[in-house]
């Protein structure tokens, strides 16, 4: 069953481009946007079977998913009258333009109110629409980087690192997605729309989650820890990442009832009966154990057993062996390992589009979320280039002819 209704208007880069995906999952029409020719995306890479095409390209296809397509160049007089009457029939728009583009167009939010003052603009910008940075540019490792999680990601011995795949906007995407949900939710209950500003550095400060806090309450600054844990047990640390067999699993030796908790009693016994407990692990008194007041080297002496036990099994091993005796170990998954999760295909997670154009059909991440109602979101291959263009000009009025002719002089 969808959840959401009514008729998206996309006319985010790269930066937003996951917003509408969001809401196209959750069932609104959403029709992406481009400039005559294509999105520029539509040539970032990888491409299907490394094939370079507008068409072929498999970032685009990742969050573009479910949605329409059409072209349109707002920057003509006859493009912006066009997208004023879409405007007029849509129920959101969605846009990563610079503070201000819009503006500059006469498409900005008062200018779209205007024409229909229950629309709900969602902008997405490095900097927010106000501000001292408002007009400042911003890549992916810039806006880790200003919004503070560059500086805690990696090893204290070395630079920041940046995540491989681009965060921020992915982070601003989802934000985006909430933030548009609850003006919708405004609306529904006042019948206003209104302007969402979401800025790409404020959701990336939002998911530092506790680091934040450290320094307002503790002035403790959290810096670069690898994969361990830092900062919240006075100067102790402890280990996630452990290496197994085949890769990594996820394990934290906390102390008193939370250590408890996640298992330590049970994984003294598991590391017994594998021959690499001694009598100080048999003693060990893990209720009473304190890591606000333990030495490290004792947590270190602890963690020393642990990880040979984790070297003597794959992740799956440990997985399994972990949900029998109630120890909280988790495999840390690949794509590979991800693909063939047995709780996301229970789901049917995965769904298969067909690419006719291609000749081929591919598999793709399905909704993240089901209901009681049959699915009535059916996946929908991404767009091509002006694939509907005939389709939704058609809905305002336009002939054949005069689609014929505004393509031909280049606004669509």
């Amino acid at each position: 069953m969808a959840l959401l209704s009514g008729r998206v208007l996309d006319l985010t880069g790269v930066e937003g481009f996951l917003c509408g995906k969001v809401l196209a999952d959750l069932g609104a029409e959403v029709i992406k946007v481009e400039r005559p020719g294509g999105d520029p995306s539509r040539r970032q890479g990888p491409f299907y079977h490394d094939i370079p095409h507008p068409e072929k390209s498999l970032y685009w296809f990742a969050y573009n998913l479910n949605k329409k397509g059409i072209t349109l160049d707002i920057e003509t007089g006859e493009g912006k009258d066009i997208f004023k009457k879409l405007v007029a029939g849509a129920d959101f728009v969605i846009e990563s333009f610079p503070a201000g583009y819009l503006d500059g167009l006469g498409l900005g939010y008062p200018a779209l109110s205007a024409v229909n003052p229950s629309v709900v603009m969602t902008s997405i910008t490095p900097f927010g629409q106000r501000g001292p940075y408002r007009d400042y540019k911003g890549s992916d490792i810039t806006l880790l980087a200003m919004g503070g999680l560059l500086y805690i990601t990696g090893y204290p011995d070395r630079p920041p690192l940046r995540v491989s795949v681009p965060q921020s906007w992915l982070l601003a995407g989802s934000s985006a997605a909430a933030s548009t949900m609850i003006a919708h939710y405004h609306r529904s209950c006042t019948g206003e729309g209104q302007h969402v500003d979401v800025s790409i550095q404020a959701s990336i400060t939002w998911a530092l989650t506790n680091a934040v806090a450290h320094w307002e309450l503790e002035g403790i600054n959290l810096s670069r820890r690898g994969s361990v844990l830092s900062g919240r047990f006075g100067r102790n640390i402890q280990r996630i990442l452990w290496p197994c067999r085949d890769g990594f699993v996820a394990y934290v030796i906390f102390g008193g009832r939370l250590g408890v908790s996640m298992g330590n009693c049970q994984l003294a016994a598991w590391l017994d009966e594998e021959g690499i407990a001694d009598d100080f692990l048999r003693e060990f008194d893990w209720e009473s154990y304190d890591l606000a007041v333990a030495v490290q080297e004792e947590q270190d002496r602890l963690e020393a057993y642990a990880g040979q036990l984790f070297l003597k099994h794959n992740k799956l091993e440990l997985y399994g062996e972990g949900l029998k005796r109630g120890i909280k170990i988790f495999p840390a998954y690949s794509p590979k390992d991800v693909m063939a999760d047995p709780q996301l295909k229970s789901r049917e997670f995965w769904v298969k589009v067909a690419h006719p154009e291609l000749a081929d059909t591919l598999t793709y991440p399905g909704a993240f979320y089901r209901t009681a109602e049959p699915d009535t979101v059916k996946p929908r291959r991404p767009p091509l280039i002006g694939e509907h263009n005939r389709e939704i000009y058609r809905q305002l009025g336009i002939s054949d002819r005069e689609i014929v002719r505004l393509n031909q002089v280049g606004v669509i």
